[in-house]
């Protein structure tokens, strides 16, 4: 059996060079798995590990990719057998364990989910770790009590992975979503994923002195930090919730407790990595039920590994909108 990876090598004098190589088939040990890919996906920790960031990957040779989809190949695990059609997403693949563009990958057997029926492995990696995280979000926003009728939401980051599918979801459940974006000439984008308005960053991300402003938004699904969650935080309407779950913009915040005090505001982390596998099993039931949305041929570009360079770039320099979505 072949194994075509994209391998990224850290050379002597420390530079980073990546492409596609042709790599040995792992070997499973006790309670392993050996998954045979169709489609992985990007994330802007896969374009950070490329580069060879430390805070995501140490070990060299790398393969990339934190999201695989495919079937059982070989199994060391009592709950899989040949033939069951999984995903992994999360925990430390892709970060210092090899990850899923290459054409087999070994994991544990305790990161694994089986896929639902009702889902394709590409429309299930089209979501990915970027669509698991909006559904956490979204999920803690109805956990929470924020319905359609409480109000509108804002998504920031909104052309990203995470905002363009959130934005989606919650425009299917019928609530009023208000997008923030930096991408002026994607707001027809953001209004056909289902955004009532667009506001622009450069409108919304100015420092404000003012410990709060007037009520606006029953809730908040933030993907960038910074100021933007900050000022998000100070127009929350009484009862509000705000998730957060990235820092493209800044892990810095510089925010106040009086939206908690006077407001009953509440701020509610997300992690998708690491976050019990039975939440993850449940959201990934509802992105294939009541949570599936109908625009994700509209957000998705499918690439190859071959094109994956290309893509990274994109990331990087933050001109990707939507999901890419990799053929293995």
């Amino acid at each position: 059996m072949k194994n075509t990876a994209f391998v990224v090598n850290k050379t002597e004098d420390g530079k980073f060079i990546s492409g596609i190589e042709e790599l040995t088939v792992p070997t499973i040990g006790e309670n392993e798995v050996l998954i045979k890919a169709s489609y992985s996906s990007l994330n802007f920790k896969d374009a950070l590990s490329s580069v060879g960031n430390p805070g995501v990957t140490r070990n060299f040779p790398h393969v990339t990719g934190i999201d695989v989809a495919g079937v059982i190949e070989e199994s060391n695990s009592a709950e899989f057998t040949k033939g069951d059609e999984v995903l992994v997403t999360g925990y430390d693949m892709g970060m210092n364990t090899d990850g899923g563009h290459q054409s087999f990958v070994k994991v544990p057997a305790s990161w694994v989910v089986k896929k639902p029926s009702n889902i394709t492995d590409k429309e299930i990696m089209t979501y990915g770790t970027a669509g698991l995280t909006a559904g956490l979000s979204v999920n803690e926003l109805l956990n929470n009590g924020i319905t359609p009728e409480s109000g509108e939401i804002l998504v920031t980051g909104a052309t990203g992975g995470v905002g363009s599918i959130s934005v989606s979801i919650l425009s299917k459940l019928g609530f009023d979503v208000v997008a923030i974006s930096g991408k002026e000439d994607k707001i027809p984008f953001l209004k056909e994923l289902g955004a009532k308005e667009v506001i622009l960053r450069k409108d919304f991300d100015v420092e404000n002195k003012k410990p709060m402003v007037k009520e606006r938004f029953a809730g908040v699904i933030d993907t960038v930090g910074g100021n933007i969650l900050a000022e998000a935080l100070k127009a929350l309407k009484y009862d509000g919730v705000a998730t957060c779950c990235g820092l493209t913009s800044s892990f810095k915040l510089d925010t106040n407790v009086f939206p908690f005090i006077l407001r009953g505001a509440r701020l509610i982390g997300i992690d998708s990595v690491e976050c019990k596998i039975d939440k993850k099993i449940a959201v990934w039931n509802k992105l294939a039920n009541e949570f599936s949305i109908d625009s994700l041929t509209e957000i998705t570009n499918e690439i190859s590994l071959e094109e994956l360079p290309v893509a990274y770039t994109s990331l990087i320099d933050g001109k990707a909108v939507g999901r890419y979505v990799v053929k293995i």
